[in-house]
Order: structure tokens, then C-alpha cells, then sequence
């Protein structure tokens, strides 16, 4: 195609909408100048209609002007109506919506360049898009259109060129719109700055960062003075090759002339997105003195980056900063800081996060409820979980198959299964696609209280709704078999299911060592090595590996066996296996042999798994020490403790009790109390540990200390439980006390703590007791 070469004076810098209606237009068309009397006159008929108060559809109906007009009468006419380019419009739109006319391409260009002239840039535009939807044409060929108009018709203004490269940019047609620049360029047409920075951000959108750095010496030889926009767009690319010099220096560079907030918080972004959270934060610490105010979008860029780098309790510190200053945080700021808290563990602060937002008239998402809801959950805060769940309705916010899926959750493993069938049934009703995970929970819950009918019940329906069992659902089910003694029933289901897990197996799904080591757990529990061995068979014929935690129940079952010989060869198996023993396998072991009463074998145990490099850890250490204070052997334990001290592993509740119990069963009660208030400093009290003390009291016949310990729980916000009564009202009943006895039953039943059966027994032996004594008085001797 022979391309139109421009004049090599037509040179127009940033150009002013100026647009000129004189004569000289009137005579400028792509077709050959028709010099014929007719045809003038038919154009002269044309205009006169156009202008004139005739409806035009009626005008356009006589088959005289029907049947005779042609594109370039059309082209002549809006040349002849440019002093009234809405006028040219209307009459270009009629005869494409009521005439289902063929404009040429260069009544498009006409009116393109006539409406860019009058300042109408919208249906420019519009008209400019509907040009491109035709097809057929490349972006030479519309450019070439454009300039042919331009040149022939003298338009002034050559904002049509840059309405292309825009719209191109809006197809993100980034290559297009750069070769339109490049043709300007050849022909000494230049875009407006603030397309030129367009084309440069669409560029670095689509990651085409080279092409940015280019076009950019490109702009800067032409003379062009660079606005922010097309710095924002070399500095975003130097973030993205992470040369981050480069970037500061184009700031710098910046730095006498236009500089806002915006090109900041693209290098905090480019910083925030490589790990160098520390120089974004000094960054925007420093935009004070340069003049500069931080803005939403810094501190939500920072909070993000922090939150990528773990630093949940900075995010949370920038974030109150952000909320001070009346900032509203996004939601994917928000959340991501709401979930990174939770995993920490600090709920608390995530709560307190969240209520801080809500006052600035942010609304939390459904994603940050959920989370909220899940850490609730799993601490055991059970009723603040559900009164989020009612926040959620009352703020509009419509719970999701996660937030259902999490609270029947939570009601089955505390046991409450008719409230969890109750939300499945809620689930339903809100027409909420239902998922394998409810399901999933309400077998394992069903399970786990012994009622395997229920569960069955529940995977046969999750079955006939079209939902696909999971390793969770026979797991749950296995488990629940071996747990109840039924290791018959629980090999049975596998086999059963072995058409349907064959199918499982071609779609590539199969079930894992976890369902597997549940029926493993079940034999070694009754000592049936022979058939744990032979699940181990049926492992390997399925192509499910061993995995540490399937060695680590047969290890267990093989110590329980005391057989030396096969627990060696286990590991030997292992070995082979290039698989490692891990401080569970091996604190499995220490505890088996220490239970068994070879504590000698234990620590040899210990030995090997120091030898290995294995380090002990918190559960290792309270094994041995558990032992040790049972043994009476103090001194050993005490030199455990140290050791556990000095390698960082922190003693947890249960290893004070070890101690606790040790000190009570000797009587030690001064000591015991002195231990017992550490536990207090260190929120390591719990219901068990004042148990061990009251226990220990009323041994000792000491019921009123045991007693007061009552109060104290209740002021340490630790409740009593049955034990704890039970123990005190067996005392009292011993000592004759039944009226004490009978007040600690009805406190215990005002506090919500049912009497179990010792309880019971010992209130009625001593009313009996009592009664004895009353109606067969012992006479004194004389």
C-alpha cells in the first residue's frame, strides 16, 4: 500500500481546538471533483434539505434522492455543514439509522476531525470507535484516512490522531496504539502529553516495560517535557526490573517541577512488592518533609507489604495510623491484616481492628467475618463465633457455604449435632449450594459419640445429593469403627467401597495414608500386628505410601507389644524408605517405653534422637519429665527442665503439672501453692492444675484451704468442674460434714456443674454414715 507522505512543514505543537469554517473546505473530497451541473445541484438539494425545515425523512423517502445519492455526495454535504457540526452529526446518524447508509471512510474522518475542532470530543470518539468496529481496516489505513482528511481539509487541530492512539489504549491494543505514534511522528504531528502518558501506562500494565523505557527516550529527543503520568509509568517499570536506583533518580528528577504523592506510591508499591518494606516505610516517614501528605493509597500499599512479610503487628500500627487520619482501608488491606493476625493468634487485636474500621464506616467483608468466625471457632469462643454470625444478618451481610460450613463445624466437635443438623437445614432453605464439608463434619461428629448409624446415614445422603466422599468422610467412618472395636466393620467399608474407590483412583483421586492409618490405629490398639501389617499390604497394592504417621502407630503398637526386635526394624524400613523418624515418632517412642516402665530404654531413645540431630521439643521434654516425677526420681527431672529451659522450648501447663502432682502427692502444699502462683503469672492455670492442689488438701485433711481455692478459681476466671467438687464433698462426707457437703452440691448445681455418679456415692454414704451413728449412739465406758 503507498503510503500518504505528509509536508515536512505541517508541525503542530500541543494544539489548540481552534477550527475555522471558510470556503476553502468546500471543495475537498477523496472522490474525483465532479464538475458535472446536475450533480452540483443535487449536492446544493442535499444541503438544502439538511438545512432547511423539511422532515427529512420524508425528503430521504422520494426515490429521486434515494436512488441517486452516493458516499460522496454525503461527504460534500458535511463539508458544506462544518459550521454546524451537531447539525452534521444528526444528518450523519440519520442516514445510518434510518437509511442503513455505507458512509465512507472519509465521512468518518470528516466529521471525526469537525467534532474534535468544535471541542465534542465524546461523539468524536464514539464515532471514532464505530469506525474501527467496521473491520476490515488497519491501523495504517485509519491513520492514513485521517491524515488524507487532515491534510486536504486544512482541520487545525490534530486531536483526532490523538482520540485513535486513545482509543486503541481503551482495546488495550498497546502495539497499535504505539505505531500511531510512531506514524505522528514521521509526519511531525505531535500528541498531547497526557496521551503520550497513557500510552506509556498501558505499556506497563501489560508488563512491557522495555517498550515504556523506549518510547520515553523516544518523548525526551522530540523535546517533550514529561508530565507526572509518563513519569509514573518509568518509574512503575524500573520498579518492575527492580532497579529501584533508577526509579529514585527519575523522583529525583521530578523533584523541582511536579511532584505529588502519586509517583511515591508507585516506588512503595514496586519496594512493598520485592520485600523491602522497611525502605517504603522510610519513604513515606520522609514525605512530610518534602511536603508531601501520605494517602490511602500508601497506607493500604504498606499494609499489604507488611502483611507479605509477616509483620502483621507493624500492619496493624500503620493501619490505626491510616484509620486516625480518617482514611477508610480497603478490603483486600483489611483482610489480608485480619487473616494475618489470625494465624498469629492475635484475635483479639483483629477484633479490635475491625470495631476500629467499622467506626470510620468501613464495612468488613464477608471474607474478614469468616475468619473472624473460623478463629473463634478454634479457640472455643463458641458464642461470640454465633453473635458474629447474627452481625453478619444485621449489616446485610449474606453468610456463604464457608461461614455455614464453619459453624456446623464448630457444633459438631462440641457435640452439639442437633444445632449443626438445624444450620444445615438453614443452609438449605437460603439456597445455598451445599458442599461435601458439613457433611464431612457431621459424620466425624456422629463418630466421635459412638452413633455410626447417624453417620452412615449422613454419607449415604451426602451420596444421593451428587457430592463426592472424601479421604475426611472414610476417614471419620473407619475411625469411628475402630474406636468402637468394630475393625471388622471399618475393613468391611473398604472393601465394599472398592468398586467406587477404583473410580476414584482413574480420576486421579485415591484414598491417603490418613484414611489407611486410621484402621492401622484400630488393630495396634487391640495388639493385632498381623492385621496392621496386612492394611500395610493393601497400602502398597493401592500405591499409597507409608508416611511417617503410619510408622509412627505401628511403632507405637510394636513398643506397646515389647518387641525391641521389630520396633528396630521398623526404623529399618524406614531408613530404607530415605524417610526420617520425627520428634512425634520419637516422643511416641520414649513415652511407649516409659510407660512400660523402662525408663532406661527411654533415654536411650532420647539419645539416638539427639545423636540425629532431631530436636526435642516441648511434648519430648514433658514426656520424660512426666515419667521422672512419677518415678520419684526429682533429681533427673529437675536436670530435664534446665535442659529444656536452655534450648528454648517453653514448659507448658502440663509440664508444671508434673511437678504440681508430685509436690501434692508428697504433701509439699507450701511448695505446691508457691509453683501453682507462677502458673497464675504465667496464664498456665487451668481447671486440672487447682484439681492437683485441692487434691492435695484434702489428703492432707486441709478441706477449708481446699475449699477457699473454690473462690479463687471463680476470681482467676477459671471454673470448677465435677472433679473439683467431688473431691471436696468426698472429704467433708469422710469427716462427717454433710451439711457442707450438701452446700458445695447445691453451689456446684447453681454454677451449671452437674454431679456425676462419685459425687452421689459419697453424699450417700455419708448421710448414711451419719444416720448409723444418730439412731445407734456409741455409749462411753464406764
Amino acid at each position: 500500500m503507498k503510503f500518504h507522505r505528509c509536508h515536512p512543514h505541517r508541525l503542530v505543537l500541543n494544539p489548540i481546538p481552534i477550527f475555522q469554517t471558510k470556503p476553502k473546505h468546500l471543495y475537498c473530497t477523496s472522490a474525483i471533483q465532479d464538475n458535472d451541473v446536475k450533480d452540483s445541484q443535487f449536492i446544493a438539494t442535499l444541503r438544502n434539505i439538511v438545512r432547511g425545515k423539511e422532515s427529512w425523512k420524508i425528503a430521504f423517502n422520494d426515490p429521486f434522492i434515494s436512488t441517486k445519492l452516493k458516499p460522496h455526495h454525503v461527504e460534500k454535504v458535511l463539508l458544506l455543514t462544518l459550521d454546524d457540526t451537531r447539525l452534521a452529526l444528526r444528518f450523519f446518524n440519520f442516514l445510518g439509522l434510518h437509511k442503513n447508509f455505507n458512509h465512507s471512510t472519509m465521512s468518518f474522518c470528516i466529521l471525526i476531525h469537525a467534532l474534535v475542532n468544535a471541542n465534542l470530543f465524546w461523539p468524536a470518539s464514539s464515532l471514532l470507535q464505530t469506525l474501527l468496529l467496521r473491520g476490515g481496516l488497519d491501523p495504517r489505513e485509519v491513520f492514513e484516512a485521517l491524515l488524507d482528511c487532515f491534510e486536504k481539509c486544512d482541520f487545525i487541530s490534530s486531536l483526532g490522531f490523538d482520540l485513535l492512539i486513545q482509543s486503541y489504549v481503551q482495546e488495550k491494543r498497546m502495539f497499535d496504539s504505539v505505531l500511531i505514534f510512531r506514524l505522528m511522528r514521521q509526519c511531525e504531528l505531535m500528541p498531547q502529553v497526557r496521551t503520550l502518558g497513557e500510552v506509556l501506562n498501558g505499556l506497563a500494565k501489560i508488563r512491557r516495560v522495555d517498550m515504556v523505557l523506549v518510547l520515553f527516550g523516544e518523548i525526551l529527543s522530540m523535546g517533550i517535557k514529561p508530565d507526572i503520568y509518563i513519569y509514573v509509568a518509568v518509574i512503575r517499570s524500573f520498579c518492575e526490573l527492580k532497579n529501584f536506583a533508577k526509579a529514585k533518580e527519575m523522583i529525583q528528577r521530578m523533584e523541582s517541577s511536579d511532584l505529588n504523592v502519586v509517583v511515591y506510591n508507585v516506588l512503595i508499591h514496586g519496594l512493598c512488592k520485592n520485600k523491602r518494606v522497611w525502605e517504603a516505610v522510610e519513604i513515606k516517614n520522609g514525605l512530610i518533609q518534602k511536603g508531601l501528605t501520605a494517602s490511602e493509597v500508601t497506607y493500604c500499599t504498606l499494609v499489604l507489604g507488611l502483611c507479605k512479610v509477616q509483620e502483621f503487628e507493624v500492619g496493624a500500627g500503620v493501619m490505626d495510623e491510616m484509620i486516625d487520619l480518617g482514611f477508610v482501608p480497603t478490603e483486600a488491606a483489611l483482610s489480608s491484616l485480619v487473616e494475618g493476625l489470625r494465624r498469629k493468634g492475635k484475635v483479639v487485636d483483629a477484633f479490635d481492628l475491625v470495631n476500629r474500621v467499622k467506626k470510620v464506616g468501613a464495612m468488613p467483608s464477608l471474607f474478614v467475618y469468616n475468619a473472624l468466625i473460623n478463629s473463634l471457632c478454634k479457640d472455643g469462643k463458641f458464642d461470640e463465633a454465633e453473635l458474629l454470625f447474627k452481625e453478619m444478618g444485621e449489616k446485610g451481610l449474606c453468610a456463604n457455604d464457608v461461614t455455614y460450613s464453619i459453624l456446623i463445624d464448630s457444633f459438631c466437635r462440641r457435640g452439639k449435632l442437633d444445632a449443626a443438623i438445624h444450620f444445615l437445614g438453614k443452609m438449605i432453605m437460603a439456597g445455598i449450594k451445599i458442599t461435601v464439608y458439613p457433611y464431612n463434619s457431621l459424620i466425624n461428629g456422629h463418630c466421635k459419640l459412638g452413633n455410626l448409624s447417624a453417620a452412615v446415614s449422613f454419607f449415604d445422603e451426602m451420596i444421593d445429593k451428587g457430592l463426592k466422599p472424601t479421604v475426611v468422610s472414610y476417614t471419620s467412618l473407619i475411625s469411628g469403627y475402630c474406636n468402637k472395636g468394630k475393625l471388622h466393620e471399618a475393613f468391611r467399608l473398604v472393601c465394599e467401597a472398592k468398586t467406587f474407590i477404583d473410580d476414584l483412583h482413574r480420576e486421579h483421586f485415591k484414598l491417603n495414608e490418613m484414611c489407611y492409618s486410621a484402621l492401622l490405629h484400630g488393630y495396634c490398639k487391640e495388639g493385632r500386628l498381623r492385621d496392621a501389617l496386612g492394611v500395610c499390604r493393601e497400602m502398597v497394592k493401592r500405591g499409597v505410601d507409608m508416611d511417617l504417621v503410619c510408622y509412627a502407630v505401628l511403632i507405637d503398637g510394636t513398643i506397646k507389644q515389647q518387641d525391641t526386635s521389630a520396633v528396630f526394624g521398623l526404623l529399618k524400613n524406614m531408613h530404607d524408605q530415605r524417610m526420617r523418624p520425627d520428634k512425634v515418632i520419637y516422643t511416641s517412642m520414649i513415652d511407649g517405653y516409659s510407660k512400660a516402665g523402662s525408663v532406661k530404654k527411654a533415654f536411650g531413645i532420647w539419645d539416638i534422637m539427639i545423636d540425629e540431630g532431631c530436636t526435642p521439643n516441648t511434648v519430648t521434654y514433658t514426656t520424660l519429665i512426666n515419667e521422672l516425677c512419677k518415678a520419684g526420681l526429682m533429681d533427673k527431672a529437675e536436670l530435664i527442665w534446665k535442659e529444656m529451659l536452655v534450648s528454648n522450648s517453653t514448659p507448658n501447663h502440663i509440664t508444671y503439672c508434673c511437678f504440681l502432682d508430685h509436690l501434692a502427692r508428697e504433701g509439699s502444699m507450701e511448695k505446691a501453692v508457691q509453683l501453682h502462683n507462677d502458673m497464675l503469672k504465667g496464664l498456665l492455670a487451668n481447671t486440672v492444675s487447682y484439681n492437683i492442689l485441692v487434691r492435695g488438701f484434702c489428703k492432707l485433711g486441709r478441706v477449708e484451704e481446699a475449699t477457699k481455692l473454690l473462690d479463687e478459681m471463680i476470681d482467676n476466671a477459671i471454673f470448677p468442674d465435677c472433679i473439683t467438687y467431688s473431691t471436696i464433698i468426698y472429704q467433708c462426707c469422710r469427716r462427717g460434714e454433710l451439711g457442707k457437703a450438701f452446700e458445695l452440691r447445691d453451689d456446684m448445681i447453681r454454677r451449671g456443674v452437674k454431679p456425676n455418679q462419685a459425687t452421689h456415692k459419697a453424699l450417700s454414704h455419708g448421710a448414711s454414715r451419719k444416720f448409723s451413728i444418730s439412731t445407734h449412739p456409741v455409749m462411753p465406758e464406764n
